[in-house]
């Protein structure tokens, strides 16, 4: 039998999704909480596996078991053994021809990021942050370039292991309220640390380090060492993982990470 859950974390205390020996990752503490329920080893697949400090609001994994067991222990019964900052929000029973990351044919991230002088405390693990102001129209003008097919080796950590770095970048909007910025990327797959080393690009263009033309050469030049430093994976969102209308999935729910980025997300569709 093959289980599909919805999960939302965060990850400021993990050392990121994957299992490590030091049992300090996300994958780590759920799979632990599903074996107690299951009472056999469960081992999960994930959509996507997000990097320290990175956080989901709509994270997808499946598992297979023998063991019968109501929804709702997938669910509630987890979210009961779970630390505060993991939930389940939804489960079902699928085929198992459905796989969380091969079948997936859309992921979108989200990066907030606080615009003031002096850092953040109480969001500080929630947001990114950078002090020099940014100009809106110089960073929508940047990103302009890097929708569509392209090689984005330029974007990709060294110790990216994908065979190929050629992503298709659907969507990637700017929008802007008051201090805060929210950017939304949509991409078919996104390649190791390919999000936050285009916020960091896009953030040198917005302080007018660079003119937006200077990311087109960037791209063209499928070199990383040309690019900026990576940004911080603090305000980082894996907000959403789409399958073919085959695999039925919940409604990406809206949910604030802070106050008025409700209004952010609206105007970022």
């Amino acid at each position: 039998m093959r289980i599909v859950l919805v999960l939302e974390y965060d990850g400021s205390h993990y050392c990121g999704w994957q299992s490590q020996p030091e049992g300090c990752s996300i994958q780590d503490a759920l799979e632990a909480a599903l074996s107690r329920i299951a009472q056999e080893k469960i081992r999960v697949v994930t959509a996507g596996r997000t990097d320290t400090g990175v956080h989901a609001l709509f994270q997808v994994v499946h598992f297979d078991t023998q063991v019968q067991r109501p929804v709702s222990a997938w669910v509630r019964g987890v979210n009961a053994l779970l630390p505060a900052d993991i939930a389940v929000l939804w489960a079902t029973e699928t085929s198992d021809q459905f796989h969380a990351r091969y079948s997936a044919i859309e992921r979108r991230y989200l990066y907030v990021l606080l615009n003031q002088p002096v850092r953040p405390a109480i969001h500080h693990a929630r947001v990114g942050w950078y002090h020099q102001p940014l100009e809106l129209e110089k960073m929508q003008s940047a990103a302009s370039y890097l929708i569509g097919r392209h090689d984005f080796s330029s974007f990709r950590a060294a110790e990216c292991q994908a065979k190929s770095p050629i992503r298709t970048i659907t969507h990637l909007n700017i929008v802007r309220q008051g201090n805060l910025f929210l950017f939304d990327l949509r991409a078919n797959a996104f390649l190791h640390h390919m999000v936050r080393n285009i916020i960091g690009c896009l953030v040198y263009v917005g302080k007018e380090k660079y003119p937006s033309e200077w990311v087109h050469e960037l791209l063209n030049s499928c070199n990383r060492t040309y690019a900026a430093p990576t940004f911080s994976p603090a305000g980082l969102y894996l907000a959403g993982v789409r399958y073919d209308i085959r695999w039925p999935m919940p409604e990406v729910t809206e949910t604030p990470i802070l106050p008025d980025l409700s209004m952010l997300m609206n105007n970022s569709k």
